[in-house]
């Protein structure tokens, strides 16, 4: 029986998605993975939440509804998802394989194969690159399609929710020198939050906001936060440049009856620098060697909208390899339980700390965290909630030592 050839699958389905919709995806890899011996191809997105996976099956308005529901945290699809890693199952002589289906180390869903042969390395490798090119289609399909979204989601979204979402990065990015990752709830109610993050050559920017209130103008306020610092250090503006935009444009917008909270922080590559500003936020947290070595407490500024003529304080700190510094909002560390008892910085600190030093991959981490913030509250949140998590792995010298020695996996960092 010949060897299974994985080029040409790779390439007729690479050339024929130019033209394809999210729909007739699923025809697409059934006909082009058909065709290289891989058969029963179903192909797996996860909702919002990340509490399901569902099927693309290209069928009806949701291009899925009428595909198969898996439980991200007790199937083996989930299993898949939650670590990453490629499975395979044995059923009456049959082998299928499962592959994490990723946009970078975006974890978008799965991809169930079963090969008409048994393979070896090299084949497993075509298949993983078959994975591979699906999470590059899925990014490009995903911005246009409105059956993706239906897809993706389990319960009606609000406007100010279908703002923030439209506006926000991928909640991960890992290379060799940072890992960056984010969360975000209530994902179909969100108001008021808004993260950031970019690289431009050897800088990392950083950027959390709050808006007052939980309604769509809270949403307008935080998007216009981001916006303005988005437009301004994209022509090289500093800090401060930044927050005096931002403060002009709410002050022009809503006349000091709207604000909002925010840092504003850069990490430098080389050397591990972080500097930020933090305008009338709760201040980050660090944690070094699996223990939270300090949480500043330097002058914060004013929120940005208030007009009180605080001084802006750039603080800064020197980063080792493998420290975390984690920006939040305190919807994450405010929630109560049945007792009145906060969900709180302690609670919220060692949740990291302890499921990291269990191995667990970054977004994964993540994804717990704000489902364990849920569960103390009731299952339900009064106020948005979000996590923006940076490590920096270390310079770019360090790093290529360590790949040519190591070849450490970063994305579990």
């Amino acid at each position: 029986m010949p060897a299974l050839d994985s080029a040409p699958m790779l390439r007729a389905l690479l050339r024929a998605s130019h033209r394809a919709t999210f729909e007739q995806l699923p025809e697409l890899l059934t006909l082009h993975a058909g065709r290289a011996g891989l058969h029963n191809a179903r192909l797996f997105v996860a909702d919002l939440q990340e509490d399901v996976l569902r099927e693309v099956t290209g069928v009806g308005p949701d291009a899925g509804r009428a595909g198969q529901e898996l439980a991200i945290d007790s199937t083996l699809c989930g299993r898949v998802f939650r670590t990453a890693e490629a499975l395979s199952t044995t059923t009456a002589g049959t082998d299928d394989f499962w592959l994490p289906v990723l946009n970078g180390t975006e974890r978008l869903g799965v991809l169930r194969l079963t090969p008409s042969m048994p393979v070896n390395t090299v084949e497993q490798d075509g298949m993983n690159d078959l994975a591979t090119l699906l999470g590059l289609i899925l990014v490009t399909k995903r911005p246009i399609s409105d059956s993706y979204a239906r897809l993706t989601r389990t319960r009606r979204m609000a406007v100010s929710a279908e703002m923030q979402w439209t506006l926000m990065p991928a909640r991960t990015f890992v290379n060799d020198r940072v890992t960056i990752a984010a969360q975000m709830e209530p994902a179909y109610e969100t108001a008021g939050d808004a993260y950031d993050y970019a690289i431009a050559g050897d800088i990392v920017h950083l950027a959390v906001f709050d808006a007052m209130g939980h309604d769509t103008a809270a949403g307008l306020t935080a998007n216009l936060a981001l916006a303005v610092c988005r437009n301004l250090r994209r022509h090289g503006a500093g800090f401060a440049e930044m927050c005096d935009a931002v403060e002009a444009l709410l002050l022009a917008h809503f006349d000091h009856e709207r604000y909002v909270t925010g840092i504003l922080a850069t990490l430098d590559l080389d050397t591990g620098t972080l500097r930020w500003v933090n305008c009338g936020h709760p201040p980050p947290v660090f944690i070094r060697a699996n223990r939270r070595v300090h949480r500043p407490d330097d002058p914060a500024h004013h929120p940005l909208g208030t007009d009180l003529g605080l001084p802006l304080v750039v603080s800064h700190t020197q980063l080792q390899p493998g420290d975390r510094v984690l920006f939040y909002t305190d919807g994450i560390t405010e929630p109560r339980d049945a007792d009145g008892r906060q969900f709180g910085v302690d609670r919220f600190t060692d949740f990291v700390i302890r499921h990291q030093a269990a191995g667990l991959p970054v977004p994964e981490t993540l994804r717990r965290l704000v489902h364990a913030v849920l569960e103390h509250n009731d299952g339900t949140l009064d106020d948005d909630a979000t996590v923006l998590l940076c490590e920096w792995h270390g310079s770019a010298e360090r790093t290529g030592e360590l790949a040519r020695t190591a070849a450490p996996n970063v994305y579990p960092s």
